[in-house]
């Protein structure tokens, strides 16, 4: 099944309207060559095409001359650079396109903003438009698929995930194997080599902590204590992490209350299938004891990617007081406060008291599977 990536049209349109820098980035893996590909056969017109893992278009972009860069883009209309982080001070030789060739559309993805987030922001600030393709969403498989047929598709999202790939295999082992696969080659060795890390055991004793510890409060200093690193070693390794896509903080909310929680957060994978693969463990939901964590997981991170392809400019965190009430989800938007609780089974949920009193210009939803797809759809 080939599913139409949500962003595809709005890259379109930024490409062909606007004479900015198309910045895609996301995880390896999620189809963001696929698009890319996909735009520049719909277009048209000549594309130059070159990919920074190709040791010899590594050599035509480090440090150009101008020569050098408008004999290797002469009659192109469109100049399409993949996995560009592997171009040394790449940032500096993307500006120096945009401005000498002004007409040109220029399409750049990458599978970390660990290089060229930086480069980017410091050498072309006015001069992009910047995306992030995540594993596929929810969203976009409900584009074509009914709601009944997406609620049999949820147990095996919780499990397995969303990666591309996935729809392609036909039994259940090769799609395990491949998230193996995956999770092997991207996150340690993509990471360890992006950062000159050398202790990949410590890197994947933190990975299948904080994968055990999804949904709760983390403490930088036991996970190091567990982990034999330190508090900083620890901040920097989910800091990269986090910049990899592969996991994403969620603070604490505070506004009012002496007793918020405010120094912690909690750790999300940007993918149910690579959190399950770091612990070995792709047993159906009836046979598992962290369905509420699962739970969490995808909810929190689908709604993650809703909120980033609908253009939502809000902000999102949890809430919790010391004393222990607390409620999973709440995002505020132009002062408006909207709280979740994320329940698998039938229990109810309600507002925290101290919460309704604290702010009582506040929503508040229950999300079950009963209407799961309105909160990940919306």
């Amino acid at each position: 099944m080939k599913v139409l990536r949500f962003i595809q049209a709005s890259v379109w349109s930024r490409l062909t309207s606007d004479q900015r820098i198309v910045l895609l980035f996301g995880p390896r893996q999620t189809g963001k060559s696929t698009l890319a590909r996909s735009v520049i056969e719909a277009s048209g017109f000549p594309w130059v095409v070159l990919n920074g893992d190709n040791p010899e278009d590594v050599d035509l972009l480090t440090r150009p001359t101008d020569l050098k860069l408008s004999g290797l883009l002469s009659g192109a209309q469109g100049f399409f650079l993949d996995e560009a982080q592997r171009i040394p001070e790449v940032g500096l030789t993307l500006k120096r396109i945009h401005d000498l060739f002004p007409g040109l559309k220029v399409l750049v993805t990458g599978s970390s903003s660990l290089e060229i987030g930086d480069q980017v922001r410091e050498a072309l600030t006015g001069r992009t438009w910047t995306y992030t393709l995540f594993p596929i969403a929810a969203l976009e498989l409900a584009s074509m698929l009914s709601p009944v047929d997406l609620d049999r598709r949820r147990d095996e999202l919780l499990v397995l995930g969303g990666y591309p790939a996935l729809l392609s295999l036909d039994n259940r082992q090769d799609r395990i194997a491949h998230l193996k696969e995956l999770t092997n080659a991207y996150l340690y060795k993509d990471i360890l080599d992006l950062a000159g890390l050398r202790n990949p055991r410590k890197l994947r004793d933190l990975l299948r902590l904080l994968a055990w510890q999804v949904g709760n409060e983390v403490s930088f200093h036991e996970l190091g204590t567990q982990c034999g690193l330190s508090t900083d070693t620890v901040i920097a390794y989910i800091d990269l992490l986090e910049k990899s896509f592969v996991v994403y903080r969620l603070g604490a909310w505070s506004r009012n209350l002496r007793k918020e929680v405010t120094k912690k957060c909690k750790v999300y994978f940007v993918d149910n299938g690579v959190r399950n693969a770091l612990i070995d463990d792709f047993k159906e939901l009836s046979l598992r004891n962290d369905v509420g964590a699962l739970w969490e997981n995808f909810l929190v991170s689908e709604r993650r990617k809703r909120n980033a392809y609908s253009g939502f400019y809000g902000s999102s965190w949890f809430w919790r007081l010391q004393t222990g009430a607390e409620l999973d989800y709440v995002e505020d938007s132009d002062g408006r406060l909207e709280a979740f609780e994320f329940k698998w089974g039938d229990k109810p949920a309600h507002v925290p008291a101290s919460f309704a009193t604290a702010y009582p210009d506040h929503g508040f939803t229950r999300v079950g599977r009963e209407n799961w797809q309105g909160f990940v759809v919306g």
